[in-house]
């Protein structure tokens, strides 16, 4: 073939998902293996969500709802937001895609920082647009560095709230400074997929005093998904929030049906069960309190963190230990591709996953004289 892709297309680097259990105890003859890598929801999704996915297995030959009107009803309860407010993805990340769709041509320029999301960049380079990328600084986000890299092109900055893979917070004091010196012209975005983690809840941006007076300042989008604290990832559901006349914007880029039925049915029935919700909070900071304390005792260093993740010194090669790990049937993210060469990122699992992992990892790092 004499194929003739655009040159801002022939140069992207596939997004490098996790490794799938499957994959590993085929590669290596291993069985109940656990996959601490993705940060998914080890407790699944709620049973009253299951229970109407199944319910709805017979209508699969009708379209979904074109308007989500149901799940778009039971966020706004939710999050407070008006129907109005809300737009759904398949996953945050098309919303992404629709913002840049909407407010990027060809030379325009896209700030994020990193390490973070790959999706940003990604999706930006498929428009044509300039990626300006910042580097975290101290593991934050470096706010004045971004500020200072905003020229009269720059139409979108994306900053994750709690970083990826960082676990790092913007202070709402430090995030309503940034903001009064980001041009009017300029949407600020704050991707939120971990903050329903974040506690006390106190130190969650207020998005919606943001949203709903633009006048005179960088209008705010705030993303977030039913994958990480719902156990949702395997349905692909995300929505954004922010002001009317941005959804209106991305409503006009949005592929019909874009939320499939089961996803609809399934999403708006975890939002009924505040019980299974507020247990998946619950048992992730417990976790991630055990965790930390028994790396620790390991000699490593265990990060702080507002998410269900965090980051772990191993004061060795963690792509070394990451395949260590694999071979004790535990699946682990090295952070050497995102600049951290002796760090490893672990979500927070079930307290036999977080058991099995100490004992996996006490075994590496003796293996390995790291510590």
């Amino acid at each position: 073939m004499k194929l003739q892709p655009a040159p801002n297309i022939s140069t992207i680097t596939p997004y490098p998902p996790g490794k799938p259990l499957e994959e590993l105890e085929r590669e290596y003859g291993i069985t109940g293996s656990i996959k601490l890598a993705s940060n998914e929801n080890p407790w699944g999704p709620s049973p009253r969500a299951v229970k109407a996915i199944a319910g709805a297995l017979t209508s699969l030959h009708r379209y979904p709802d074109g308007s989500s009107y149901y799940l778009t009803q039971a966020l706004a309860g939710w999050t407070g937001a008006s129907p109005a407010e809300i737009i759904l993805g398949n996953g945050s990340n098309e919303v992404i895609e629709f913002l840049v769709k909407a407010f990027v041509q060809t030379g325009d320029e896209v700030i994020t920082s990193h390490p973070s999301f790959l999706m940003y960049q990604k999706l930006v380079q498929v428009r044509g647009g300039v990626n300006t990328v910042i580097p975290l600084r101290d593991m934050h986000h470096d706010l004045a560095a971004i500020l200072a890299a905003i020229t009269p092109r720059t139409r979108l900055i994306f900053m994750d709230n709690p970083n990826n893979p960082c676990a790092t917070l913007i202070s709402r004091e430090a995030f309503a400074d940034f903001l009064e010196q980001v041009p009017e012209e300029v949407v600020v975005v704050l991707d939120e997929a971990y903050v329903d983690f974040v506690m006390p809840p106190e130190l969650r941006i207020d998005v919606f005093s943001y949203i709903r007076n633009p006048e005179g300042r960088a209008p705010v989008v705030a993303l977030r998904t039913f994958s990480k604290a719902f156990g949702l990832a395997g349905l692909r559901v995300g929505f954004g929030l922010m002001h009317p006349e941005i959804a209106g914007l991305l409503h006009r880029v949005r592929q019909p049906f874009n939320i499939n039925l089961l996803a609809q049915i399934g999403a708006t029935a975890a939002l009924e069960d505040l019980a299974h919700y507020e247990m998946t909070i619950r048992e992730t900071s417990r976790g991630r309190a055990w965790l930390s304390a028994e790396v620790e005792k390991l000699g490593c260093r265990a990060y702080p963190s507002h998410t269900n993740f965090f980051l772990i010194d191993v004061r060795g090669d963690a792509t070394r230990l990451y395949d260590a790990m694999l071979h004790q049937g535990v699946i682990v993210r090295s952070m050497k591709p995102y600049g951290y060469p002796d760090f490893i990122r672990i979500t927070v699992g079930t307290e036999a996953e977080n058991q099995r992992f100490v004992l996996a990892l006490a075994t590496c790092l003796r293996e390995l004289n790291y510590v």
